[in-house]
């Protein structure tokens, strides 16, 4: 075993983190559009010298309203392929069982708690922003692929989650108080999920062939490229916001430089990220060095 989780352990520790959405977002818990939603280190606004101080604020938000957007399909395929995985063995380890329950049920909580905040964006920030989609489509198209190219994928987000949380939320005293606990008490249930992919992903791969595992792991790389297309396709969405939002239309030199930023900015938080977590490089490295060393080769290009 790669590393000393359980699902005891994850279990206990995510039954002492619980949180409800009431708790949340309702009443007086509203966001401020005053403020940015999402640190620069994610949004990558700043480069984009020609736009105003107020302009970069509001492709800030419309990215923030994205990655609601993002969060929201991703979780709808991770839902279906833990439920799968606990159905796998219902008469095996007890723990095991419920930690999966529980993973699912956590999962199906994000689900509810980015829609109300989308719900709420919506209402308030006075333009339609067009995201990727349907989730389902994405979902199946995702859950196509071999399941342990599926569960590399899972654990890829989780501790990406995790990155954006620490090294670039958590510090960030200019972020919006009500977005950033979002992001928080979303952190905190995902990084026990982490741990939980880390075991799926182990017993995905026990019985693998170090061809079979490299298989996986292609079909995870070509997750990642399907992802990426849709990555592509929301910078032009908030091109297309944006402009809509603040009433300005770029010059062609301006839409290509916002193109080229934007891309970098989606691919680093989407892909980056995760591709180069170091817990996510060290399980790879666990299931057969080949792997590692092939995520590392490709995980360039989105950083």
């Amino acid at each position: 075993m790669l590393d000393r989780y359980t699902y005891q352990s994850a279990l206990a520790a995510s039954e002492a983190i619980h949180w409800r959405i009431e708790d949340i977002i309702g009443g007086d818990k509203r966001l401020d559009f005053t403020k940015p939603f999402m640190p620069e280190t994610l949004a990558h606004t700043g480069p984009l010298t020609f736009l105003t101080n107020d302009e970069q604020r509001v492709l800030n938000q419309i990215r923030g309203h994205a990655y609601l957007v993002i969060f929201g399909l991703v979780e709808e395929f991770i839902l279906p392929f833990v439920l799968d995985h606990a159905r796998s063995e219902l008469q095996g380890n007890d723990y095991r069982v419920r930690a999966l329950l529980q993973f699912a049920g956590e999962e199906a909580k994000h689900i509810q708690l980015f829609k109300r905040f989308r719900q709420e964006f919506s209402d308030r920030f006075g333009t339609d922003c067009q995201v990727i989609g349907p989730p389902e489509a994405i979902a199946a198209e995702i859950l196509k692929h071999d399941p342990l190219g599926v569960a590399i994928t899972t654990l890829h987000i989780e501790w990406m989650v995790q990155r954006h949380y620490v090294d670039s939320i958590k510090d960030d005293q200019k972020l919006d108080p009500q977005f950033k606990s979002l992001l928080k008490h979303h952190w905190m249930e995902e990084v026990q999920h982490a741990k939980l992919d880390t075991l799926m992903v182990e017993a995905l791969a026990a019985s693998r062939s170090e061809e079979e595992i490299m298989s996986g792991v292609e079909e995870y790389l070509e997750i990642g490229a399907f992802l990426d297309g849709g990555l592509q396709q929301q910078v032009e969405f908030d091109l297309n916001s944006f402009e809509e939002a603040t009433g300005r239309t770029l010059t062609k030199a301006e839409e290509e430089e916002f193109r080229r930023v934007q891309l970098r900015a989606n691919r680093w938080t989407y892909l980056g990220t995760g591709m180069t977590h170091e817990k996510v490089l060290n399980t790879l490295g666990w299931l057969t060095l080949k792997a590692r060393q092939r995520v590392e080769s490709i995980s360039p290009a989105f950083c």
